[in-house]
């Protein structure tokens, strides 16, 4: 066989191979731009500092059980609401157990449980600064309503002991913890804190550092209070 040509020239390509590869260019490729930031998402609103109460939808019926009771008590309902599939009615704190009554014993309505009591604080809102909300099931027609009155800053509400005993310590816990009074109540006490706590630590003007902040007007006082005690206890 004859010797094999030896060459010190690198081997070449192949011709479709070398046409395909792309030109060498000279020239600096172009600088990348950086992606562009998305754009910031609006602020959320602020809360609002007095609640709404939005009316129901105009093609919604109003069930049977409210409009009994404004038939039978006229102009005990100041407001019918509807939020999130619940209905409720906001009736004057004065009509509270006239409304109560004829929600339990009509039998339209047949309200005999309460299954929730408690409170909302509103400092903003003129006047009347509290929500007082019922929350009422029926269990012979497992329906639902809130009744909601508003009072002010030291106006007792009549209590419902009377009508539903389970608000015994449902307004108990509200005055302990809102300091909303219920007159008629048989034994209205505190529930959670001791009778000798200072304050109500439901309402939203309550000191976040807790009652000392009402004994001393400066809350870095109290602060350095708390510590010298927590030191001592430590000694």
């Amino acid at each position: 066989m004859p010797d094999e040509i030896k060459s010190d020239s690198p081997p070449t390509a192949p011709a479709d191979v070398a046409a395909s590869a792309p030109a060498a260019s000279a020239e600096q490729p172009a600088a990348v731009k950086p992606a562009a930031k998305p754009a910031a998402k609006p602020a959320a609103a602020p809360a609002p500092l007095v609640p709404t109460d939005p009316a129901p939808p105009a093609d919604l019926p109003v069930p049977a059980f409210v409009t009994a009771l404004q038939a039978r008590l006229t102009g005990a309902v100041e407001q019918t609401t509807y939020f999130v599939g619940d209905w409720s009615v906001i009736v004057p704190v004065d009509r509270l157990i006239d409304v109560a009554t004829c929600l339990r014993d009509t039998a339209e309505s047949a309200f005999d449980y309460l299954s929730d009591l408690t409170a909302v604080d509103w400092p903003a809102r003129t006047g009347a600064r509290f929500d007082v909300v019922y929350c009422l099931y029926s269990t012979r027609h497992r329906h639902r309503l809130r009744v909601k009155t508003r009072v002010a800053d030291g106006t007792a509400v009549p209590t419902v002991t009377g009508i539903w005993g389970a608000a015994n310590w449902f307004e108990r816990e509200v005055f302990d913890l809102f300091g909303i009074s219920f007159s008629g109540h048989p034994n209205l006490r505190r529930i959670l804190l001791p009778d000798d706590w200072q304050g109500h630590p439901q309402r939203k003007d309550y000191p976040l550092e807790g009652p000392g902040e009402l004994l001393m007007e400066n809350p870095q006082d109290w602060l350095k209070a708390r510590q010298k005690a927590v030191e001592a206890d430590i000694e």
